[in-house]
């Protein structure tokens, strides 16, 4: 059995726990959304805006890729959903490489670019699939076309060719 120390004791005790358990039950809601909620930037340049808006569209097409439909075939199954995590990589890369000013990390993007890609081709080729992708790369510029017409690779300049072929 718990015993005061001295007489009078125990009310200020009370006292106290009593306004520390106010306190808490005061601060812990905010504590708890505060948590939950996202950082927001105070006042982000249109630049940020827009990095911040890409980079949210890439990982939800990403995360959205890997909910891949088990199939049986545990290779197929695997490829199915690193292929989507690795374009993910490529995806936030092109984004670093378009907003980003740090040199260290544009080179860093760019070789995550090229690495990502060489593995996706890996993955392929290990399944019997071929590697080549007739896709443009993600440093390319998109057609301009408006209608049905295919892409030609020789509209493109030379350096901006896939690195894949």
């Amino acid at each position: 059995m718990w015993r005061l120390p001295r007489p009078g004791i125990g009310k200020a005790m009370l006292s106290d726990l009593l306004g520390t358990c106010v306190l808490i039950t005061c601060a812990l809601p905010l504590l708890v959304f505060a948590h939950d909620a996202k950082p927001q930037p105070v006042a982000a340049t249109a630049d940020e805006r827009a990095f911040l808006s890409e980079n949210e569209t890439a990982m939800n097409k990403m995360m959205d890729g890997m909910a891949a439909k088990p199939t049986g075939d545990v290779d197929r199954d695997f490829v199915a959903m690193m292929s989507p995590h690795h374009q993910g990589a490529i995806d936030m890369a092109v984004i670093e490489l378009r907003y980003g000013k740090n040199e260290q990390l544009r080179r860093i993007a760019q070789e995550i670019i090229v690495d990502q890609m060489q593995e996706i081709a890996a993955m392929k080729v290990a399944l019997g699939q071929p590697a080549a992708d007739t896709t443009p790369a993600p440093t390319q510029a998109k057609p301009i076309s408006t209608n049905s017409e295919s892409h030609n690779a020789m509209d493109m300049p030379m350096h901006m060719s896939h690195p894949m072929k």
